[in-house]
C-alpha cells in the first residue's frame, strides 16, 4: 500500500509568526503519534524517510519548521529566546495531541534534539517518549561563536554569522551531502540570541535530567564532528534508573537516519518502540 501523502498547514505561534506544520497521518486509527523536531539550519522536509518509518510502525507523524527555518517565519537563524522556542513546540504538539488517542512521542535531531530534551525536562506538555538523535546537549564553540555571543550579544543579537557546520560531516552517503548543499531551503545561520536560546537549554536539560520520568532513547554517532558527543552520556548518566537506554553507532556520522548503514538505527528504534507499555510498533 502506497504510504498516505503529507498534509501541510501553518500554524500561527502566540506572536504571530507562521509555523509550516507538515503532517503523514496513517491509514489505521491507532491513534499514536510523533512529533519530529529537525536540527539547525534544516528544515522538516529532510525527515520524509524518518515519517515513513513511524507510519510504518503504525504512528501518524507531525513535523515542524522551527521559526527562523524553512518554510516558517522568522529572520534566518534567528529566535527571540529557548522560552519562545518551547512556546512554539507546545502549540504544534498540543494541537496534534488532540487528534490522538495516548500522548505523543517527541523525537528530535541535533539542535531538534537539545529542544526536545529541555522541552521534555520542562513537562510543558505529556508525552509517550522522548527519542534524542545526536542531540546537541554539548557544543563545541568556535572563536567566531564565542565573539559572537560576546560581542554582539550585546550590540546585535539577532544579526546572523555562518554557523560553522560543514555538510561533509552529515553522513557517508555522498547524495545526502550534495542534497543538503542545493537545499534552497538549508541555510547556515545563527545569531546570538539562538546561540544563548542553545545553551541556556543544555543548562537546564542537563540539570534537570534526573526528574525525567518517561522512556527516553538516545541515538549517538560515533564519529560526530557537529556537536560533542560527551553531551548525551552525560545527560544519559543522569537518567534514573529505567528511564533510559543509549545506543553509540561507531564511525557513523552526525546524521544517523541518513548514514549507509541507518538500518541499524531504525532497527534499534523499532526495538525500542516495541517495548514502550501500550505503545509498540505493533
Amino acid at each position: 500500500m502506497p504510504p498516505t501523502p503529507p498534509r501541510e498547514h501553518t500554524l500561527s505561534a502566540a506572536d504571530g509568526t507562521p509555523l509550516h506544520i507538515v503532517d503523514w497521518p496513517t491509514e489505521t486509527a491507532a491513534g499514536k503519534g510523533v512529533v519530529l523536531m529537525h536540527g539547525l539550519g534544516e528544515h522538516c522536509g529532510r525527515y520524509t524517510q524518518v515519517a515513513q518509518f513511524f507510519n510504518d510502525c503504525g504512528y501518524a507523524v507531525r513535523a515542524y519548521d522551527h521559526r527562523g527555518h524553512g518554510r516558517s517565519g522568522g529572520t534566518r537563524g534567528d529566535v527571540p529566546d529557548a522560552d519562545t522556542l518551547l512556546q512554539d513546540a507546545k502549540r504544534v504538539i498540543d494541537e496534534f495531541a488532540r487528534e490522538l488517542a495516548a500522548p505523543p512521542l517527541l523525537l528530535g535531531h541535533s539542535m531538534g534534539g537539545l529542544f526536545a530534551a529541555y522541552y521534555a525536562s520542562r513537562a510543558l506538555s505529556p508525552l509517550g517518549g522522548l527519542i534524542l538523535s545526536s542531540p546537541a546537549l554539548r557544543i563545541k564553540l568556535s572563536g567566531a561563536q564565542k565573539i559572537l555571543l560576546s560581542v554582539l550579544g550585546m550590540f546585535a543579537p539577532g544579526f546572523g554569522i555562518p554557523n560553522g557546520l560543514n555538510a561533509k560531516y552529515l553522513s557517508h552517503r555522498q547524495e545526502v551531502v550534495d542534497a543538503y548543499n542545493s537545499d534552497p531551503l538549508v541555510h547556515a545561520k545563527i545569531s546570538a540570541r539562538l546561540l544563548r536560546a542553545m545553551l541556556d537549554a543544555i543548562e537546564f536539560a542537563q540539570r534537570y535530567a534526573s526528574a525525567l520520568n518517561i522512556k527516553t532513547l538516545l541515538v549517538v554517532a560515533g564519529d560526530d564532528h557537529l556537536v560533542d558527543a560527551r553531551g548525551s552520556e552525560e545527560f544519559f548518566s543522569k537518567l534514573a534508573p529505567g528511564i533510559g537506554a543509549m545506543h553509540r553507532y561507531p564511525g557513523y556520522y552526525h546524521e544517523l537516519f541518513n548514514e549507509v548503514e541507518a538500518a541499524r538505527v531504525f532497527d534499534a528504534v523499532r526495538t525500542w518502540l516495541d517495548q514502550l507499555p501500550g505503545t509498540g510498533s505493533g
